[in-house]
């Protein structure tokens, strides 16, 4: 992903990663995800690291919470795209939720809190519906777990 990323910045060609596509427009650094959504990455450039070799920076917030140039390579791209998937699998289980009727009362990060009536449904229906597959994910293997309790708990 990094090689593909740094050719992108230094050749402002789009370049496909399996279902991953990377582009340069408007002076962002684009990935776009199986989902459709893309990640943003401002200002790349390859700058010379404390290393002595070129690495890709982009703009971003620092550490001190202010706009510095952020390094990055292939495993943090990778990362970072991991992440976004999981989001957007989540996001498209919380709508599905929704769908259903489920109040959705709260997120932290992987889990889904609901608010439901006792007996109203199992905790077995609503892992159906969280494991529902996106249509740009197919063939992807999902599978959720819950509990029911009478506050929140982190398990």
């Amino acid at each position: 992903m990094g090689d593909a990323a740094i050719r992108v910045v230094k050749e402002k060609i789009p370049v496909t990663v399996g279902k991953i596509i990377f582009s340069y427009e408007s002076g962002m650094l684009f990935i776009k995800l199986p989902s459709g959504r893309k990640l943003a990455y401002a200002k790349p450039r390859m700058e010379k690291n404390k290393f002595g070799t070129y690495s890709l920076t982009y703009e971003g917030i620092g550490e001190q919470k202010k706009w510095t140039r952020i390094e990055t390579y292939g495993p943090k791209l990778v990362e970072n795209i991991v992440q976004g998937i999981s989001r957007d699998i989540l996001a498209y289980a919380m709508l599905n939720l929704r769908d259903k009727g489920l109040d959705i009362v709260m997120h932290v990060h992987d889990e889904v809190v609901l608010e439901v009536k006792k007996n109203e449904r199992t905790v077995d229906e609503i892992c159906d519906i969280m494991t529902m597959v996106p249509p740009w994910a197919e063939k992807l293997p999902l599978r959720a777990e819950g509990y029911k309790c009478d506050f929140y708990k982190k398990e």
